[in-house]
């Protein structure tokens, strides 16, 4: 306690004292003082109503008269001398007060201890707090002598004795009213507003200048304060442990993770991070819910099972799950604090704690997807638990398509995969497993997915794939009104889970994009699509390759070389609007609206490559504020349900400041994808946007040329497998350092790569360049300016769950897949109407 601090310090200064210093600096007690007026404070260390901390014995009073330890003992006894002679009137004053004594007294203080007043509290130890005394009562020299200071009772022996409590009539009417009150409160709940959220419950919170913050709601007796105020909750911020009163209108339940959970923060915080973790820490352990080993000891692995299991909706037991395990209502004095340390980043794996992923599991069940199959039918038991792809048990995430796991090896490949589409516009792999050799196609226009043998027979029933066969057309579980087919149950919400899924990553904190559902199959239209510094229409090449029905493609372009790519190369079906800074949102609002922009801003000025660059707020770098313009020109308003896409890309070597306010404009982090993955040459890239998937993995597809040999011309040698980079520059061709040699050999001698070759490379068919009697010079141009189109294809396939596409041509059987359908699913009809016809414009 404070007074044995205070008292031990002038204790070791005399040994010839008789009491010990009272705890706000008053002078020793006199050996006659009775117990009934010792000033010990009786103080609960636990209580959140503790005494301020004491003042210092040596500080001055507030009359201005110096208390010291020295002058007390003169008084007293005159055994210490003092340090610094006192005035004269000052030793009368003392003297009058020794007289006023009571007899058998030796004591002397310069103003009284007030009598402590006494608190009660339900549940808590009673504990005594100082009453304030006004100036005009410490003025009071005689009154303050006669009471004489108060200080713990001292025996004959030196040792203080155990202090009596005893109250007062002004106590016993306050702690009467304190104990009615706690026993009203104990009756009734503390939040009584009808507005939810209990005491216990685990929520998100929302206060000014913060993003959403995962907590927990206390009572207001942890805080250490006042009651909330109405309609308010006292709420423990998980990370640090600190105290919030926050409005019970911002505040949301902790299942509504996917909304309120933001991957900036994550990426970015540790503080975020810790909170993050501690919540689903505790989470996990209400619900009983357990994970499987985790063999990696990175503390992302670890922790990403959780994740999953809460944007999955905290199942098999969901909100009920996450409840209070005691009914915290029916007594506020029951709460739970939060004893939090938060570390850097996550609980490190050196130190000894309990980790539910590096805990010793139980051994894990193998199964079948037969054995699934029938423990889930005829045995009851929750597929969530099974990997819908394997049958494997403890599944680390949710399928986000039908009912039912993943473990982390097909959730990986998932990722990898669901959105690989093959020439003839279809998934390449199943639907359901991203497996399969063999698949039956969805015959409903604009549904691209594909269901392989296995998963049909397995999870619907023996011989589904071949009595599918004979349906013309067959439409897919997802098509269909939703219910159960088998085993194999669609989600409800699978719209909304698949594109949660693949949410892309950020590295600063800005909030997250807006998730549009997918939409239905027979809901979608073409889209509409505005390109700034379209170059030579690689979005519009892209589009139709995949599939998509391109009702207009209004591209903004100055360089007339590749305004002449564009328009030959697509039948003039690329409408050219010239200089971007001449748009205006009249004009906007006569070609609008539009559900897709795309461009990439002249990076000359923005590239460290160029030592005379000037930046993005001078030259050619000014122009990326044209695309910022026109995008703030475009989006939707927040109550406007239509899907609007965008992306915008430049060069990955650029100036930190000008990459950082790039993400700030944009309020988002760039994705880093380089075009050597699915091509021959590297082209590090940074794309901004808000489509789907855009951080996923890379994969080539069949069709993917990534070794240079398979770009080359019949009858020439490729030196090495992969290129630089290609520039509008000729010397970007020259390949090694310090000693430059170029990339091919012909007939045992040198040769650059011509330009047919460089067209593969990009991804470009063959002599696209090939108009207007450019020369090799301006090809290389038009080429070193463009966008690799495998890249764009990448990242452009997510948005074939919004759009209509073609009916393409079937593939011809490969050895990854082969495609049975119907004739009316596989096989191509009349050609589709072009994007300016009446037909669909009527559709429209």
């Amino acid at each position: 306690m404070p007074s044995n601090k205070y008292s031990a310090a002038i204790m070791e200064e005399s040994n010839n004292m008789t009491a010990t210093a009272a705890v706000n600096g008053d002078t020793p007690p006199a050996e006659g003082l009775s117990e009934n007026d010792s000033g010990v404070e009786l103080t609960n260390e636990n209580s959140p109503l503790t005494a301020a901390e004491p003042p210092s014995p040596f500080s001055p009073k507030q009359n201005g008269d110096a208390a010291s330890p020295q002058d007390g003992n003169q008084c007293s006894s005159g055994s210490r001398k003092r340090s610094k002679k006192r005035p004269q009137e000052e030793d009368g004053s003392w003297d009058s007060c020794s007289e006023e004594k009571s007899s058998g007294a030796s004591q002397l203080g310069l103003r009284q201890r007030p009598q402590p007043r006494t608190i009660f509290q339900a549940g808590l130890m009673p504990h005594s707090k100082p009453r304030r005394q006004s100036r005009k009562q410490e003025h009071g020299g005689a009154t303050q002598c006669a009471g004489g200071p108060r200080g713990p009772a001292v025996g004959s022996d030196g040792v203080p004795e155990a202090p009596r409590l005893e109250l007062m009539e002004q106590d016993s009417k306050d702690s009467a009213q304190s104990t009615g009150t706690s026993s009203s409160s104990e009756t009734q709940p503390e939040y009584s507003d009808n507005k939810g959220f209990g005491i216990g419950e685990l929520v998100w919170g929302k206060i000014k200048g913060f993003s959403w913050w995962p907590g927990i709601v206390v009572t207001w007796r942890a805080t250490g304060k006042r009651q909330a105020s109405h309609g308010m909750r006292w709420l423990q911020w998980f990370g640090d442990g600190k105290f919030s009163e926050v409005s019970a209108d911002k505040l949301d339940s902790i299942t509504a993770f996917p909304k309120f959970f933001s991957q900036a923060s994550y990426t970015k915080l540790a503080s975020y991070r810790s909170a993050v973790f501690q919540a689903l820490e505790m989470a996990s352990g209400r619900a009983e819910k357990t994970f499987p080993p985790c063999e990696s000891d990175n503390p992302e692995d670890q922790v990403k099972p959780m994740l999953d299991w809460a944007n999955g909706g905290f199942l098999p037991k969901g909100e009920e799950g996450l409840k209070p395990t005691h009914s915290a209502d029916s007594n506020p004095l029951v709460h739970h604090v939060l004893d939090l340390s938060p570390p850097d980043y996550f609980p490190s794996p050196k130190r000894p704690r309990v980790s539910l992923c590096k805990s010793k599991a139980a051994p894990e069940e193998s199964y079948s997807r037969e054995q699934m199959v029938n423990e889930v039918l005829k045995n009851k038991r929750s597929i969530e638990d099974f990997c819908l792809s394997c049958g494997k048990t403890r599944a680390a995430t949710f399928h986000p398509l039908f009912e039912g796991g993943l473990c982390q090896t097909c959730k990986n490949n998932f990722t990898e995969t669901l959105f690989r589409y093959d020439e003839d516009g279809y998934q390449s792999y199943c639907t359901i497993c991203c497996y399969g050799m063999e698949v039956i196609l969805c015959g409903n226009d604009s549904c691209c997915r594909s269901f392989c043998e296995d998963c049909l027979n397995i999870l619907v029933g023996s011989g589904t794939f071949d009595s599918l066969k004979e349906l013309d057309p067959w439409i897919c579980y997802l098509c269909q009104p939703h219910g159960p087919h088998g085993a194999l149950v669609p989600r409800q919400d699978w719209s909304v889970r698949v594109q949660g899924m693949f949410a892309n990553n950020s590295g600063m904190e800005f909030e997250p994009h807006r998730v549009y559902p997918s939409i239905p199959a027979n809901l979608r239209r073409p889209v509409r699509v505005l390109s700034l510094f379209d170059g030579v229409a690689t979005g519009y090449l892209v589009l139709k390759d995949l599939g998509f029905k391109v009702e207009k493609y209004v591209a903004s372009e100055v360089c007339e070389d590749s305004i002449a790519v564009g328009t030959v190369n697509h039948d003039r079906k690329v409408i050219h609007v010239g200089d971007v800074r001449l748009i205006t949102p009249e004009l906007l609002e006569e070609w609008g609206p539009f559900d897709l922009l795309i461009g990439g801003s002249p990076c000359n000025d923005l590239s460290i490559v160029n030592p005379i660059r000037k930046g993005l707020y001078e030259g050619t770098g000014r122009l990326f504020f044209e695309y910022y313009r026109i995008l703030q020109l475009l989006k939707p308003k927040e109550d406007d349900p239509r899907p609007f896409f965008w992306l915008f890309e430049n060069v990955v070597f650029m100036n930190t400041h000008d990459k950082v306010n790039i993400c700030r404009f944009l309020e988002c982090n760039p994705v880093l994808v380089d075009a050597v993955k699915v091509s021959p040459a590297h082209r590090s890239r940074y794309f901004w946007g808000n489509i789907p998937g855009m951080s996923r993995p890379i994969i080539a597809s069949q069709k993917d040329k990534l070794n240079l040999q398979d770009c080359l011309e019949i009858g020439r040698e490729a030196r090495m497998t992969k290129v630089r980079t290609i520039t509008t520059n000729p010397n970007s061709l020259k390949q090694g350092k310090g000693v430059a040699q170029l990339p091919v050999l012909h007939n045992g001698k040198e040769d650059n790569l011509w330009i047919t070759e460089l067209e593969k490379i990009f991804g470009f068919p063959k002599h696209y360049t090939d108009v207007r009697n450019m020369n090799r010079q301006q090809r290389q141009k038009v080429l070193g300016k463009s966008w690799s189109v495998p890249v764009i294809r990448h990242l452009f396939a997510p948005l074939k769950d919004y759009f209509a596409c073609e009916e393409l041509p079937p593939m011809i059987t490969s050895s990854t897949s082969s495609s049975t359908s119907s004739s009316s699913n596989s096989t191509s009809s009349t050609s589709p109407p072009s994007p300016a016809s009446p037909d669909v414009q009527q559709s429209r």
